[in-house]
């Protein structure tokens, strides 16, 4: 089994580089990494890079993850190797990890045959409470910071008319991409491949550098960007789903969640064994957004302590 990881980065060459550095030092043999520059500035380009967004409106907003992240995979289309990999382990370069990762998600894959998207666990989630002892379940919310996703899913899934940036997997008209993980999460429950999150492997997300480096990245300061995520997430949601609130989204991937074990019930036993409202994080229906009356960390419903969904 062969993996391809795309690693995206924007003007944090130092960051991408030890990533990179990371994963060959913990991760070898069969897997090649590939780093995505997401609008990045000529002298920010890190070393291992390997494909670079630099038109226009790439290099005076950036790709954010959903344009990335479709940028990578058609850059290894065009390169004709798409075909040579089994797993895409698609990160951010803000993800950090001690022992090996890509390795661990693999020999997990590979025992999941049915999952479309595995994620290892950030360490601050309280996945344990959910898992209830196991070390993977399948889940229908994981925000999108480190995924391996199966070549299967993305075939299945993927535009094949006219791919862009804007349209190979992720829908890119979402530009910070609040609300497009769980409807790729949806779209994969609805062919038959599930989302996994596992204990197995963990690691973390260095939100300083989001908060410290603003700037470097040429992005906005981290609370008007977190306010431009909800705003534009919400407004795609209601335009394309008639959405009012995230857990609206939520709601209707947990349906598609429900109805892929009433089609496999052989599969019950990697089902979460208790609801989400079950660990004390309430939301409420509304036009506005949901607060969570929790301050708990919860990886399969909220990333944060506060609510807020990872800086895109």
């Amino acid at each position: 089994m062969r993996i391809a990881t795309i690693i995206l980065g924007r003007n944090l060459p130092e960051t991408t580089d030890a990533l990179v550095e990371r994963f060959r030092a913990q991760d070898t043999g069969n897997n090649d990494i590939y780093v995505v520059e997401s609008g990045t500035q000529q002298d920010r380009l890190s070393k291992y890079s390997t494909s670079w967004a630099n038109w226009d409106d790439a290099l005076k907003n950036g790709l954010r993850f959903a344009r990335g992240f479709n940028f990578g995979l058609l850059d290894l289309i065009r390169r004709g190797v798409f075909a040579d990999y089994d797993y895409f382990l698609l990160t951010r370069n803000t993800v950090e990890f001690d022992g090996p990762l890509a390795s661990i998600l693999l020999d997990e894959a590979v025992q999941h045959p049915d999952v479309g998207i595995l994620s290892p666990c950030e360490e601050g989630w309280a996945e344990r409470e959910y898992l209830n002892g196991r070390a993977t379940a399948y889940v229908w919310h994981i925000n999108h910071l480190v995924w391996l996703v199966s070549r299967p899913y993305i075939e299945c899934l993927m535009e094949r008319h006219d791919p862009s940036h804007m349209n190979l997997l992720y829908d890119g008209s979402n530009f910070r991409g609040y609300g497009t993980d769980t409807e790729l999460i949806v779209k994969g429950y609805m062919n038959e491949f599930a989302t996994a999150l596992t204990t197995r492997a963990i690691f973390r997300e260095n939100t300083d550098l989001i908060r410290d480096h603003a700037d470097l990245m040429r992005t906005e300061p981290y609370d008007v960007n977190q306010r431009l995520v909800f705003a534009e997430g919400e407004e795609w949601m209601r335009r394309k789903y008639g959405f009012n609130t995230r857990l609206q989204m939520q709601a209707y991937a947990k349906m598609a969640y429900d109805r892929y074990f009433e089609l496999n019930p052989h599969l019950d036993h990697h089902r979460l064994s208790r609801p989400l409202a079950a660990s004390g994080v309430r939301f409420r229906y509304g036009r506005s957004r949901p607060r969570a009356e929790s301050h708990r960390r919860v990886g399969v419903s909220r990333p944060r302590p506060d609510g807020r969904p990872p800086q895109q």
